[in-house]
């Protein structure tokens, strides 16, 4: 077929071989970001999307900087599940952790060039904090 559109959405077993779609006998051509037509010299063509990437994460109008935060987000909080007791988590719906919550904004200061420095104990004090957080109070929602 000719025109038939090739991504990888990452939840399959195979992947795009796209090293071997550059060749000198193949024409690309970009379309937009993200999307190339590759061209046969017999004039059939594919829409390869993402460039053989991961499509649901390149082709996304979700910007990266909120993956990023959802996927470190998302690892930490299995990583919680696996390494706590049984008996503290039922099988429910929880909110993430506020301490964890603050550290994946931590670790993504850096793109805010800022950086934070620890509550001296005055300050801890006068907020009525630990100097480590979590800060916030108990029924805020991020």
């Amino acid at each position: 077929s000719s025109g038939i559109n090739a991504e990888y959405g990452g939840h399959a077993s195979a992947e795009i071989d796209v090293a071997s779609l550059v060749t000198s006998e193949l024409k690309w051509e970009k379309i937009r970001s993200h999307v190339h037509h590759i061209h046969w010299p017999d004039g059939k063509y594919i829409v390869l999307l993402a460039k053989g990437g991961l499509a649901n994460h390149s082709c996304t109008s979700v910007p990266s900087f909120v993956i990023s935060v959802t996927a470190t987000t998302h690892a930490l909080g299995l990583i919680e599940l696996f390494i706590a007791p049984p008996s503290r988590y039922k099988q429910d719906v929880y909110l993430m952790p506020k301490k964890l919550d603050e550290y994946v904004a931590s670790l993504h200061l850096t793109v805010f060039n800022a950086h934070i420095t620890e509550l001296t104990r005055e300050q801890a004090g006068f907020i009525g904090k630990s100097r480590t957080g979590p800060f916030k109070t108990q029924h805020y929602r991020y």
